[in-house]
């Protein structure tokens, strides 16, 4: 069993392929082993393991918590979703920049998103389900979002792949700008 860094993007996420055996009775991979992981560069400890399902349309985010700031492995055992991650770290070369992944259940990839990225994924397929390890508890006292369609980002979701509207928490539509996150005192709390 191992794992492999298959490309690396905005200077800290991983997307990773674990080694995966396929017979006639199915599939069978390891999906977080800490050493190897350790091999990886990837040291974070996982403490609390989170699993949405969600309908066609969905999408959730673009979450992040910086008290204590968390990391989060997500991979989608159910289904399909697009994932969109934002650089947020106020010092960092790629800060703004966002990057486009798909990962689905029949690949064995997996996407390792350090604390400093706001965090979020479009459903593209009724029922899919993502699970997620996290590098620390969640804080609800801490944690925030950016918005969904921040004009100055120009996230291009793939609505048009879909035949319904976006389906969003309340929560979410009113999140605030990346302009107004970094103007707060808490945005100095990610490093590059």
């Amino acid at each position: 069993m191992g794992f492999s860094i298959v490309e690396t993007y905005l200077n800290g996420i991983h997307l990773i392929k674990a080694d995966a055996y396929e017979d006639d009775r199915g599939l069978f991979m390891e999906s977080y082993h800490k050493d190897s992981f350790a091999e990886l560069g990837i040291t974070d400890e996982f403490v609390q393991e989170n699993h949405s399902i969600s309908a066609l349309g969905v999408i959730r985010g673009m979450h992040f918590q910086w008290d204590k700031p968390m990391g989060k492995l997500l991979r989608v055992t159910s289904g399909r979703a697009h994932i969109v991650e934002i650089d947020i770290r106020k010092n960092s070369p790629t800060l703004g920049q966002h990057i486009h992944i798909e990962l689905s259940a029949q690949d064995p990839y997996q996407l390792w998103v350090p604390a400093g990225f706001a965090n979020g994924f479009m459903s593209m397929e009724h029922g899919t389900e993502m699970i997620y390890k996290c590098s620390a508890i969640y804080n609800p006292k801490a944690e925030s979002g950016i918005l969904w369609n921040d004009p100055a980002l120009a996230i291009e979701w793939p609505v048009h792949e879909i035949d319904t509207e976006p389906i969003l928490s309340s929560k979410d539509m009113q999140a605030q700008t990346l302009a107004d996150w970094l103007a707060k005192p808490e945005a100095s709390i990610f490093h590059y």
